[in-house]
């Protein structure tokens, strides 16, 4: 019997880079556009790093090819970053990047055939300006929404009434002790936020309406015997990329925003009308108090945050001007 001759030539794909892994063929295509001086060679590094971050979180989902790689993945991809973004993991910039980078990659690799993935429209991550334009959900509009979700949806309510009432973070919400903080709003009004903060800094977040009592109420019932609102046999890694992410979406969906970050923006406009007696720069079209009164309100408000600087708060609320 005559055996069938075996082709020992290697087999090339990737577009054609003659490259067997994706960031090699994607270094290949970006060198050209370096040789062509379309780009600089420090761009080319810093893409080519960030499409390994993408290349590592591809190939756990089973593709190892660029020609497999396609649209939907992308803005899968897109909305992950979008949940460390809500959960204070990774700045708006830092994700955009990451996605762009991506784009960037694909287009050149494919030679100009890849249809880019738009970071905020399509993937929801947050927007890179430094001043909010657009006013985030209504107090009640939201309560509503959250109200709804309820109804199917008990833990992805709690988790979504605990970033509007205290303007926590998606993270900060996930692994908070809901039983314990409970305990202490009765005693204290006022509840200590330490799991999950942004650089470990613990802060306080008053309690100030009945509203607030009641998300913490639902977060403990939800909580059960668990230690925090992530069920026990998930780790954060699982339920951010799975069942906070839906929570998210859906949160998105009801409102038409970008979710759980915008609800924390809800916080913070309706902060700043109970310290000032006015609407919001970024509702009113801009400052309606005077300087001094603005500086203070923006001064508690991004404490309550768990941020550092108050010019962050711009991206809540609205300019200074």
């Amino acid at each position: 019997m005559k055996k069938t001759k075996r082709n020992t030539k290697r087999k090339t794909n990737n577009y054609g880079w003659k490259a067997s892994k994706m960031r090699k063929a994607v270094r290949f295509a970006l060198n050209r556009q370096v040789s062509q001086r379309t780009i600089g060679y420090q761009t080319k590094r810093d893409q080519v790093g960030r499409f390994g971050q993408f290349e590592i979180w591809v190939k756990e989902r089973g593709v190892g090819r660029l020609e497999y790689v396609t649209r939907e993945l992308v803005i899968e991809y897109g909305r992950e970053l979008a949940a460390r973004v809500d959960a204070g993991e990774l700045k708006p910039a830092t994700a955009q990047n990451l996605l762009s980078a991506v784009n960037t990659s694909m287009k050149a690799a494919s030679r100009g055939q890849w249809r880019s993935v738009s970071p905020t429209r399509e993937c929801g991550i947050a927007s890179r300006s430094q001043v909010r334009k657009v006013p985030p959900p209504e107090l009640a509009q939201a309560r509503a929404a959250i109200a709804e979700l309820e109804q199917h949806d008990s833990r992805g309510a709690a988790i979504a009434a605990l970033a509007l009432e205290f303007g926590l973070r998606s993270k900060e919400a996930s692994l908070i002790n809901a039983k314990a903080l409970l305990k202490q709003a009765r005693a204290q009004e006022r509840v200590t936020i330490s799991k999950g903060t942004k650089g470990g800094r613990a802060r306080k977040v008053p309690i100030m309406k009945p509203e607030h009592m009641k998300a913490l109420e639902l977060a403990a019932e939800v909580q059960g015997r668990d230690r925090s609102l992530i069920p026990s046999d998930k780790t954060w890694a699982q339920w951010r990329n799975s069942d906070l992410r839906k929570i998210r979406e859906a949160i998105a969906d009801r409102l038409g925003c970008r979710g759980l970050q915008d609800l924390r923006s809800s916080y913070a406009v309706n902060r700043y009308q109970d310290l000032t007696g006015k609407p919001a720069p970024v509702v009113a079209g801009g400052r309606q108090t005077d300087r001094e009164t603005d500086r203070e309100a923006r001064q508690v408000i991004t404490e309550e945050l768990g941020h550092g600087r108050t010019d962050v708060l711009a991206s809540y609320v609205g300019g200074v001007k």
